[in-house]
């Protein structure tokens, strides 16, 4: 064999072991990256996946950042799931992209990654500035996509399904069908400036925004976004891990606060602070729950986060008379834990979201200005109350629990 025709025949396999490299999905691999979480939706069984259907999904940023990195789960999957194209870029309107923002993301190196049953992957990073509170839109695409799916369901946000794979496209003619969740896509990261960290709200409905205005990011995180971002601290993300209906000791709505305490809040890269805002649902579900069960409850979520090297903030719980689920019974429990979470000293800091959201003339019920109908959820006034009743400053626990120690 001649020397030219010997160096076309090794030019050609480095050619081919490269677009074999490039077509293998890469496997799933679990860890946190450097960086802060800029969005985050806790993980939950969705309804069915289906093959060749592509999800064009639209969250919003809470703190700028470079080498953006997304986390696709499958963590309620009961087989591997492959995802052989995914895409990020910034929304112009509707499922329309700004033109030249879509771009492809990989996963060690490969275009496309199999993500195993009970599993997560990051992305690799992208490179590029993100701006805080953008429309992020990130395109994912499964060929095989079955079984139990793995996404958010009340996500108080449109996104668009397409058949087939669209996710290069940057304008939305093809993304013709809308849904409310979010799918495989559980959080967001960026590397931001030196010492920048992030809270994770852990909760249920009121913290997952039910009864705020959709498409309009007035869910009370996204509001304690905003003013984190105007304020003078380095605590400038905020995820949102709360889940319609959870409870914070049995499984239902979700897996339980504290049996998904590790994948939805103490996974995430750059967290300083955990907000603990639940318990309703555990003492309205009449289960025999008693104010020292949600206490237990309480502390163990408190001594798992602080381990973790943590601050940690309680809320207390809100009134809700009114809601067909209230009896006296329920609200003396309800009073009894709001008075552990204020005088217990389990927490490194309280909010009295409570003592916010009650009427002066019946401390039971939720004030008429801030409900959203249901005697339980508060409207986008409340949220904003909510949020501004936080001491910005106790969310940063001095030196004794910090992520950063």
């Amino acid at each position: 064999m001649s020397g030219g025709r010997a160096r076309a025949c090794r030019l050609l396999a480095v050619a081919l072991t490269a677009a074999v490299l490039q077509a293998t999905p890469a496997p799933a691999a679990e860890g946190p990256p450097d960086g802060v979480i800029t969005w985050g939706a806790s993980a939950d069984r969705l309804g069915e996946g289906v093959a060749d259907r592509g999800y064009r999904m639209v969250v919003r940023t809470s703190v700028a950042g470079s080498d953006l990195r997304i986390r696709l789960s499958n963590a309620f999957g009961d087989r591997p799931v492959t995802f052989d194209s995914v895409y990020a870029g910034l929304r112009r309107e509707g499922a329309a992209l700004v033109r030249g923002s879509n771009r492809r993301l990989t996963f060690g190196g490969a275009r496309s990654v199999t993500v195993p049953a009970g599993r997560t992957v990051y992305s690799d990073p992208l490179p590029g500035r993100w701006a805080a509170a953008a429309d992020l839109v990130v395109s994912i695409h499964s060929p095989d996509a079955a079984g139990p799916a793995t996404g958010h369901g009340m996500a108080m946000q449109t996104s668009y399904t397409a058949q087939g794979d669209h996710t290069a496209e940057n304008d939305g003619a093809r993304w013709t069908g809308t849904v409310g969740s979010w799918f495989y896509l559980d959080a967001v990261s960026v590397r931001a400036d030196t010492g920048t960290r992030a809270v994770v709200a852990l909760g249920d409905s009121i913290t997952d925004g039910w009864q705020s205005s959709t498409d309009l990011d007035r869910r009370w995180p996204d509001y304690l976004a905003r003013r984190l971002r105007q304020a003078d601290t380095d605590l400038k993300g905020v995820a949102n891990e709360g889940i319609s209906g959870n409870k914070v000791l049995a499984d239902g709505a979700g897996q339980s606060a504290l049996s998904r305490l590790d994948r939805d809040v103490l996974s995430q890269p750059g967290v300083r602070t955990v907000f603990l805002f639940e318990g309703v649902n555990d003492i309205k579900a009449h289960t025999g729950v008693t104010a020292q069960d949600l206490i237990a409850g309480y502390r163990e979520i408190a001594e798992r986060a602080h381990a973790a090297g943590k601050c940690v903030v309680g809320a207390t719980v809100g009134p809700f008379k009114g809601w067909s689920e209230w009896d006296p019974a329920g609200e003396a429990v309800r009073r009894d834990v709001n008075e552990f979470i204020r005088s217990g000293g389990e927490f490194d800091a309280v909010t009295d979201f409570d003592h916010i959201l009650r009427s002066p003339y019946d401390p039971e019920r939720i004030l008429p200005v801030f409900d959203g109908g249901d005697h339980l959820h508060p409207n986008d006034k409340g949220m904003q109350a909510m949020a501004d009743a936080v001491d910005l400053t106790s969310l940063d626990c001095g030196t004794a629990h910090r992520a950063d120690r």
